[in-house]
């Protein structure tokens, strides 16, 4: 019988928070200055979510599995509705600009007196500019179809692009297709292990450059205390996502048990990162991911953001250039906080946004960038257009 390895380490996880609450008792400080410390409903919220991602994969595989082009019998059928979602979508656009642009008729709902009138009292409430700029020239339920469309045509697409490249650049299919065994020796074992942390600093890197992984991604940097519960606030929507595929490891010769091996193992070790009992490490912070290096990815400090994205090694922020050593005091959190410790909220809250901006997008450009370009991209738009 296979183990997960995360599963097996359970009771590891469980006293390792006990006894790092023992020391916290043991050090006490001023409350509310130590952003280390327990409090309840951000543990159980983070213990909620951890439970949450160990069913996670069990479940998306029965929902995901049916609707997988080349897999499931439903996978046609999802394709078809997000390709009529998108002409419709594009229907929408070209009666939308026409109507703005005056080439179509406005619809006259009342008799052209009355409309004098409204049009003058808007004047005087609001300023001829802002009243005929802020006159809707589509009806309210045209426009949320509208964005619904909209937003069913690109969750579709998302929808049948990450599970077909799952299904793609699956270990098992990948090494069927490998010439290569490195065997199951200890070579072939850290292979794995290298490989898949290598891998993972791209895919952590990726996932806050790009806001569709930032929507999975997030809900790890949720929490605004930095505790070993933390470690457990793992996304459960990665069946929907997007990485560069650790299925490479396989067409290396690495066998699809290893590289389950290694993942087990790299989650593992990003568990104890999660503290603020422990300080600097010396030499080892040369060579590998620490609490104190791990606290700065955590930090929502302007110089802190989008640093330090490996997880055994820190040498790939190195090398790469997104090394940033603890220097300020850490602001644990998001730029802007949920405010929340339902775990359903935690999970949806950028999914939710994605679709709000999707929905109000006015072309493809911008619909596909909200989803796919950086988190701050979308920030940045919403105030150019004047939306809060």
């Amino acid at each position: 019988m296979k183990i997960d390895l995360t599963v097996a380490a359970v009771p590891a996880f469980v006293g390792a928070m006990i006894a790092e609450h023992a020391w916290q008792r043991a050090h006490p400080v001023e409350p509310g200055t130590r952003a280390g410390d327990y409090q309840l409903a951000d543990t159980v919220a983070s213990l909620s979510m951890g439970i949450g991602s160990l069913a996670a994969p069990y479940v998306a595989r029965r929902l995901l599995d049916p609707v997988t082009p080349g897999v499931g019998r439903h996978g046609r059928t999802l394709l078809a509705l997000g390709a009529a979602a998108a002409v419709l979508t594009t229907v929408g656009d070209v009666v939308r600009r026409r109507v703005r642009d005056g080439s179509l008729p406005e619809p006259q709902t009342v008799p052209a007196a009355v409309r004098e009138v409204q049009d003058e009292l808007a004047d005087i409430r609001l300023g001829p500019a802002v009243a005929r700029a802020d006159r809707p020239v589509v009806a309210p339920a045209l426009r949320r179809t509208h964005g619904a469309l909209a937003v069913s045509a690109v969750a579709s697409t998302a929808l049948v692009t990450s599970t077909t490249w799952a299904a793609m650049t699956a270990g098992k299919r990948l090494f069927a297709r490998s010439p290569l065994d490195l065997g199951a020796g200890p070579w072939a074992a850290v292979a794995a292990v290298l490989g898949w942390d290598f891998i993972y600093y791209w895919n952590h890197r990726a996932s806050h450059e790009s806001r569709w992984l930032w929507a999975v991604h997030v809900v790890h940097h949720s929490s605004e205390r930095y505790n070993l519960s933390t470690a457990l606030r793992q996304p459960v929507a990665e069946g929907v996502t997007l990485t560069v595929p650790y299925g490479l490891l396989a067409l290396a010769g690495v066998r699809p048990a290893l590289i389950e091996q290694a993942r087990g193992i790299n989650l593992i070790y990003q568990f104890w990162i999660h503290t603020e009992a422990i300080q600097r490490l010396g030499w080892v912070e040369k060579v590998f991911n620490t609490p104190s290096h791990h606290r700065v990815h955590h930090g929502s400090n302007r110089d802190y953001l989008d640093r330090n994205h490996g997880s055994i090694l820190i040498l790939w922020d190195r090398l790469f250039g997104t090394f940033e050593e603890e220097d300020e005091p850490v602001v644990y959190g998001l730029t802007s906080n949920v405010d929340s410790y339902n775990p359903a909220r935690i999970a949806t809250h950028e999914w939710a946004d994605i679709a709000a901006d999707v929905a109000a997008a006015e072309d493809w450009h911008d619909r596909f960038s909200f989803l796919l370009r950086r988190p701050g991209w979308a920030y940045s738009r919403r105030a150019a257009a004047g939306v809060a």
